[in-house]
């Protein structure tokens, strides 16, 4: 009994002994099929890798064009950058239509006039837009930057050249377009051109402060096209009045 059991231990030691200290094969069957089975691990790995990584850039680069394509102030921003002078001459034009529909629901005409809604808005169109994106060009040039030194220039100009400027130019442009000669063109001038300069001194150095200060250039435009919205409900109902002659003779 012993006996065997010593046979079959060592038995099964020799076993052991020749399976570990067994020769790697040599032949070029058994050398394929050992490196196909230690690659297929690595084989996976790379596979898992790869799908990782078209997964997150396919990811990545869908969310910026998702995002990119939503919203309306990168739409607008995209315009101004392409088509500057077009489009801010629109903006003005579209400005001064909602101005003049609102100036004459505040005023309560027995009959809404769209000849002076249509005047208006060539007004925005043909010559503030194109005026306001030069006007500030000009001054980014000529006072590049924008401390309070600057700023206070530019406000100093805007008052004293382009405001004026353009308020000579809006009623005398609306005046011709109503059918006014020259000499009640300027009775307009004289009845109507101080007191909108003086409504203007206490409202616009507050709105040009915010403008050059705080808005870049490209934009500066946009900005001082909403603040001229309330401020063109008045011009309008200015430009409205009855002629200086006829008021006179009355």
């Amino acid at each position: 009994m012993s006996g065997a059991l010593r046979r079959n231990t060592t038995l099964t030691r020799l076993l052991h002994n020749h399976t570990r200290h067994r020769p790697i094969p040599t032949s070029p069957a058994a050398q394929f099929q050992t490196k196909t089975y230690l690659r297929a691990p690595n084989v996976f790995r790379k596979a898992k890798d790869n799908y990782s990584l078209l997964s997150s850039s396919a990811f990545f680069s869908a969310k910026p064009s998702s995002s990119s394509s939503t919203g309306l102030v990168a739409w607008y921003l995209g315009l101004v950058k392409n088509r500057p002078v077009l489009t801010k001459s629109v903006t003005a034009a579209l400005i001064y239509t909602a101005a003049d529909l609102s100036s004459q629901t505040i005023a309560k005409s027995d009959s809404y006039d769209p000849v002076r809604t249509l005047r208006m808005a060539a007004y925005g169109m043909v010559i503030l837009g194109p005026s306001l994106h030069f006007w500030f060009n000009f001054m980014a040039k000529t006072f590049p930057k924008r401390d309070m030194l600057s700023t206070l220039k530019k406000m100093a100009m805007g008052q004293g050249v382009y405001g004026p400027t353009m308020t000579v130019v809006f009623f005398s442009v609306n005046a011709f377009l109503q059918g006014e000669n020259g000499g009640e063109v300027f009775d307009r001038l004289k009845r109507d051109l101080v007191p909108t300069l003086l409504s203007g001194v206490m409202y616009w150095p507050v709105c040009d402060f915010i403008t050059f200060r705080f808005i870049p250039v490209h934009l500066q435009t946009l900005v001082s096209n909403g603040f001229s919205y309330l401020w063109t409900i008045y011009l309008t109902y200015m430009a409205s009045l009855e002629k200086a002659s006829a008021v006179a003779i009355d």
